[in-house]
């Protein structure tokens, strides 16, 4: 065997022991679930009989599909809204020219330096001079505005190709038509690893809906506290409602895999 050879096995042997690494915590969380409820603190590698009583149990404590179904909108919003306004940012800082367009751009990405903790409060006054206090809107709305989806579509954009933007504005097409039929397109990968990403982080924020929303059963997170008192914690369906928090997360990356692997592909090539 060649040294080249033992060096692709070497490697190969890495990545595998730091996937399942990486993986085991999450067979841990549905191990723990499918336990029976007096063995959910057994360390038994695989549990068996399967049960489905800590489901159940969740089901009857929880609205599990009402709050699946405010997490999902709430992420979506959020996500949605972060990658129009990056995409209309970044274009226009990428492809366009003006006056003091570097200044607005560090500005703009400096914003991201600054601590949720300082802008959390005048946030929560205006979401109560508006109305929106304890809404799903409410939880949504200050996070449309994403410096760090700015700074990286900006990326992805200086990169493209200005001939296709020049031959499409020679061919009588306005900006906006140039965004949707030319830009667009040549970034789904790009677009579709920012979408999951933000996706992920909206679908994972606690203290931003804890500070908004006054009822525990509104959203995943704090749905998951329900399972928490003082005479114990309920192992079991919480591990089960934390197992279905997971699931639209992992059938999301599973539909998108092959644009987030183009796009980590193609933001290696020049």
């Amino acid at each position: 065997m060649t040294i080249d050879r033992l060096r692709a096995l070497g490697s190969h042997l890495l990545l595998g022991a730091t996937a399942l690494i990486a993986v085991f915590p999450i067979y841990w969380l549905f191990a723990t679930s499918l336990r029976r409820p007096e063995e959910v603190t057994s360390l038994t590698p695989f549990p068996w009989p399967l049960s489905i009583a800590n489901y159940t149990d969740a089901a009857d404590k929880v609205d599990v599909l009402g709050l699946i179904g405010n997490t999902f909108f709430v992420a979506a919003f959020s996500a949605a809204g972060q990658l129009l306004v990056a995409l209309l940012a970044s274009y226009a800082f990428a492809l366009y020219t003006f006056p003091f367009q570097r200044v607005l751009y560090l500005a703009f990405v400096g914003t991201w330096l600054v601590p949720f903790q300082v802008t959390m409060l005048p946030n929560y006054v205006l979401l109560t001079q508006l109305g929106l206090i304890n809404t799903l809107i409410g939880v949504a709305l200050p996070t449309l505005c994403s410096a760090l989806a700015v700074l990286l579509l900006r990326q992805h954009m200086a990169s493209f190709p200005k001939e296709l933007v020049a031959a499409a504005r020679i061919d009588g097409r306005s900006s906006w038509s140039i965004l949707w039929t030319v830009v667009v397109p040549n970034l789904r990968p790009a677009l579709a690893a920012l979408g999951i990403l933000l996706f992920i982080n909206a679908w994972n924020e606690y203290f931003w809906p804890a500070v908004v929303l006054r009822q525990s059963n509104s959203v995943l997170q704090l749905g998951l506290r329900s399972f928490m008192g003082t005479e114990g914690d309920q192992w079991g369906p919480m591990m089960a409602l934390a197992g279905l928090a997971c699931l639209p997360v992992l059938i999301m990356y599973l539909l998108l895999q092959r644009h987030i692997v183009n796009a980590f592909v193609r933001s290696g090539l020049k």
